[in-house]
């Protein structure tokens, strides 16, 4: 990952709740739509083994996407994760009950995106990350940029970052190790 601003580096450390984008972040943005209306996404394993590690780690996990989808939902079930937040215009204004909800603040929170709607929300929280091959409007409001696309490990990217930050990694890997992971 590639630090923007200087301060992103540290904000790492602080990092409590990792809030993600879906099209264009969790998946490569192509939707394949079936003649019987069925919709087909694909998600990167990798990138959902780095979530599931930041979980075990006590960090959660929030999606807050612009469309609503049933693989979405199948793909949270899977990898455990309950804070969605769909079919969202503002992204912005789940701030408040996501707040309620966990109990961490924006101060705590990091933001994963690519595109235009992402801006509300990538402005009020501590650190705002773009994948690669993000929209130019984002990339310049990022303080981090993911070296791969989205869909592609760029939230793998931004799990390990966040992980090794925290002086957790380690830990993890020797689990992984020995299986206990």
């Amino acid at each position: 990952m590639k630090f923007l601003k200087p301060e992103a580096e540290n904000i790492l450390k602080k990092i409590r709740l990792l809030v993600l984008d879906v099209d264009g972040v969790l998946t490569d943005g192509y939707i394949i739509y079936h003649d019987d209306g069925r919709e087909t996404k694909t998600f990167d394993v990798k990138d959902g083994f780095g979530l599931r590690l930041l979980q075990i780690s006590g960090i959660k996990v929030c999606i807050a996407t612009g469309r609503m989808s049933g693989a979405l939902h199948h793909r949270c079930k899977n990898l455990g994760i309950e804070l969605i937040f769909d079919g969202l215009r503002h992204k912005a204004a789940i701030l408040d009950e996501l707040i309620e909800k966990t109990g961490i603040p924006p101060e705590h929170m990091a933001f994963v995106g690519d595109d235009l709607l992402d801006l509300s929300i990538m402005n009020r929280v501590a650190l705002a990350v773009a994948v690669a091959d993000a929209q130019k409007e984002i990339l310049q409001s990022a303080h981090a940029v993911t070296r791969s696309k989205g869909g592609r490990g760029a939230v793998r990217e931004v799990c390990e970052a966040i992980l090794k930050s925290q002086g957790k990694w380690g830990a993890l890997i020797e689990r992984i190790k020995t299986g206990d992971i």
